[in-house]
């Protein structure tokens, strides 16, 4: 059977939150489609939000599900605290028209981690995301302005109950189980899981998109994941069994049988990953050679378009052994790769480089044309052959790649290459 990843969008249908009525998908179950979905639990005595948007989708989020269930919101649960999930937070918070307590905010044990991780990187982690996301978020909040909904700053929340392992809430008579996944998208993710119906919020808990290999480190730049606890973490979706996983980007998957084969061949694909990269290195095979040479087995269709296989094996790499990969006794010491650029450059002569790199790129070989373009670059930043080289290089990879962190860098790459009066 296909693998589901070809039935459902990718990461480029993400889109803002729009405040249109929240979506039913059953058994008093609403969804309101954001950056990350937000989800609304009805209970006979208030709603349970399930992740909240970005700080200026929240008032959004509440406002589709005014319609749905105007009742107060006696519950906010994160399943992991990434920004798009925690930072409507705030808009739900208000006492409700009963005049009753502010709803309390659930999350995983290592959130005050995550949080405090965000906060200490903030600026960097901005900065390293926006060539990937900023321009849609920024359409996305001028939208919500046209709308007459005014951006409320991203909410910092803090949890009034941590999960630990395992965690019963119980509203209005309804009964969610919350579990904790450390494997997850982020070391602080949690499912929710309903038994009455048989549905599993899994937030990212397989990554953004479902039937992809996950990202084990984004090149945003996160902490590294453990491939193992990953695995071990999808153990809950084998053991629930749920009949409808609702996830945190686009429709529900339905059907118990089909969940649970993709999981299985997620968690397979993960596996072997891991343990041919163990092998290589035990054997002695550099990094470089085991990015080009691990690969997910063939009868296994899962996708790879937020996460990489290749980009895996050297977070696996790196997870256990670190930075230095004893290739070279530069690595230990703080000088750039590109130092000695003017002493190559010099002695090649830039025109002899760009030659070179222009017949590694009609060999099929662009990632070593644009090690030469670089170079030259480094020196001359204007040079008109090196930047046309460079140019088609990153076309080509682009044209190949149907990855969304690795097209979102292309395209910013080739635009710095093409934007009228670059150097």
């Amino acid at each position: 059977m296909a693998g589901i990843h070809r039935e459902r969008p990718g990461a480029d249908a993400m889109s803002g939150a729009t405040g249109e009525p929240a979506v039913g998908i059953g058994e008093r179950v609403w969804m309101s489609p954001g950056w990350s979905n937000s989800y609304l639990v009805g209970t006979d005595d208030g709603r349970v939000v399930i992740n909240t948007g970005m700080g200026f989708e929240g008032p959004l989020h509440l406002h589709a599900y005014e319609t749905a269930d105007p009742s107060p919101t006696r519950a906010i649960v994160l399943t992991q605290g990434h920004y798009d999930h925690v930072g409507g937070v705030d808009a739900f918070r208000a006492t409700g028209p009963d005049g009753g307590p502010e709803p309390d905010v659930v999350a995983q044990a290592n959130f005050t981690i995550w949080r405090d991780d965000n906060e200490r990187l903030e600026s960097f982690r901005s900065r390293n995301s926006a060539f990937a996301f900023m321009d849609a978020i920024l359409a996305a909040v001028e939208h919500a302005r046209a709308a007459g909904f005014d951006a409320i700053p991203q909410s910092r929340p803090e949890p009034t109950v941590l999960v630990q392992d395992r965690h019963t809430l119980t509203v209005g008579g309804r009964t969610i189980e919350l579990i904790a996944t450390p494997g997850g998208e982020t070391t602080d993710a949690m499912v929710a899981w309903l038994p009455d119906s048989r549905t599993l919020f899994s937030g990212n808990l397989t990554g953004p998109l479902f039937g992809h290999v996950p990202n084990l480190v984004t090149i945003r730049g996160d902490r590294y994941r453990d491939a193992l606890t990953y695995i071990d973490s999808l153990d809950v979706i084998t053991e629930l069994q749920p009949d409808r996983l609702v996830t945190g980007h686009f429709d529900p998957v339905e059907g118990a049988d089909r969940i649970a084969q993709e999981v299985a061949d997620l968690q397979e694909a993960m596996r072997w990953v891991h343990d041919r990269t163990v092998d290589g290195m035990n054997a002695g095979t550099d990094v470089w050679e085991l990015m080009e040479q691990v690969r997910v087995p063939e009868h296994l269709d899962v996708g790879e378009g937020y996460g990489q296989t290749s980009w895996n094996v050297r977070a696996i790499w790196e997870n256990y052994a670190g930075w230095f990969h004893h290739r070279s006794t530069t690595e230990l010491y703080g000088v750039h790769p590109l130092a000695t650029a003017s002493d190559l450059v010099e002695l090649a002569g830039s025109d002899a480089l760009v030659i070179a790199a222009r017949n590694h790129l009609d060999a099929g070989r662009p990632v070593h044309a644009l090690q030469l373009t670089d170079l030259v670059l480094a020196v001359e930043p204007g040079h008109a052959g090196a930047r046309a080289v460079a140019t088609d290089a990153t076309a080509a990879l682009l044209e190949s790649t149907g990855n969304f962190w690795e097209a979102a860098w292309l395209r910013r790459s080739l635009a710095k290459l093409t934007e009228p009066g670059a150097p």
